[in-house]
């Protein structure tokens, strides 16, 4: 749908004219389907663990650096 108008609710709209791109593609789920539900039917995975690092807003620095080596998922950033 390329170039195509989508309704949104407003704050879309607010970050669309703030020149913030946002883009999205297709996933391949149904290739890594199968193989992520024997994980976590087994244990192996809690699929409900979203972020495994919380840090306060003043370490955001830090935050994206667990991220980047591995040593962290997702950060959660507190205020």
């Amino acid at each position: 749908m390329r170039g195509a108008i989508l309704h949104a609710p407003g704050d879309v709209r607010k970050l669309f004219y703030s020149h913030v791109g946002l883009r999205g593609g297709p996933a391949p789920v149904r290739e890594y389907l199968p193989d992520l539900i024997d994980l976590v039917l087994s244990d192996r995975i809690a699929p409900g663990k979203v972020f495994d690092l919380e840090l306060p807003l003043s370490e955001a620095a830090e935050g994206y650096r667990a991220m980047d080596e591995r040593r962290a998922i997702k950060t959660l950033l507190r205020p």
